[in-house]
């Protein structure tokens, strides 16, 4: 076999791998504003999520750079009128009062609101707790994760803010917990621990800005679908570098059964719009 045939024959190999992986459409057609139970709690939210940490680090983001405490409410108030009721916000990205402002004229039952944070003691939790819902004007936070694990055994160094949030879902004060993930390492143990509910993963089918190739990944998703975990897919654009495979890669995630939502930021009401179209256009083939 020579050079050529060798090729032709990995590119049909990963092409058979990739149509595998993605699955089919057929049944009913997906869209951003379907309305998803995510496991283990059934907490109610839209299929996409409005992320507001686009580069965010320090305390601001792309969209709190760009669109300004306003901007940024209206946005979320934008895609509510979509249909797309969760909105994903961290202490990090500085966006808390953005998504209180954006709750001044939206029911707080009818969003989903996930936050994340880096406590790591009891005390730096209850701190936290207190602190994001003043900051957020709420009572309670639908999903709230530990930031950007990277460690395996993050449980470990982890666990006084685990004991808090537990207590506190307990308390109704947050309804699932879970973490953000960030290497394969701390992924594989996010899949065998009990106290984690959800997990944000990143997922898209270039493996840009991932944990490991899609293969690998999907095959650890696949173990928490199957322990009753909700996992939440991130990165699915990579982070804007697949921006020009956009419909390719949300028909990627679409076709991922073991996905069950998804969050992507947009910084523009235009880039809102033209993203719920292509996520209907990706959910209604195949």
């Amino acid at each position: 076999m020579n050079r050529r045939q060798l090729l032709h024959r990995g590119a049909c190999l990963a092409g058979g791998w990739f149509a595998r992986a993605a699955g089919t459409l057929a049944g009913p057609k997906k869209s951003a504003s379907d309305r998803i139970r995510l496991p283990p709690m059934g907490v109610e939210l839209s299929r996409l999520a409005v992320g507001t940490g686009t580069n965010g680090v320090g305390g601001s983001s792309n969209q709190t750079r760009k669109l300004g405490l306003r901007g940024l409410a209206e946005l979320l108030r934008a895609a509510y009128d979509q249909g797309v009721t969760f909105w994903d916000a961290a202490d990090q990205y500085g966006t808390h009062p953005h998504v209180k402002a954006a709750l001044g004229r939206v029911a707080r039952e009818k969003v989903t609101i996930l936050s994340k944070t880096h406590a790591a003691s009891e005390a730096e939790m209850r701190a936290d707790l207190d602190r994001f819902r003043r900051e957020l004007g709420t009572d309670y936070i639908d999903i709230l994760l530990l930031h950007a694990m990277m460690v395996e055994n993050w449980p470990e160094r982890r666990k006084g803010a685990m004991a808090v949030l537990e207590e506190a879902r307990q308390k109704g004060i947050v309804k699932t917990h879970g973490i953000s993930c960030h290497s394969l390492e701390a992924l594989k143990t996010a899949a065998r621990t009990p106290w984690n509910q959800v997990t944000l993963v990143r997922i898209n089918p270039a493996g840009i800005n991932m944990d490991a190739d899609p293969r690998t990944v999907l095959s650890v998703l696949r173990q928490m679908k199957a322990a009753g975990k909700g996992v939440i897919g991130m990165k699915i654009l990579g982070q804007g570098e697949l921006r020009s495979r956009a419909d390719e890669c949300l028909r990627f995630v679409l076709g991922q059964d073991a996905v069950d939502c998804f969050t992507i930021g947009c910084e523009s009401r235009a880039q809102l719009e033209d993203l719920v179209k292509r996520i209907a256009a990706a959910g209604a083939s195949g």
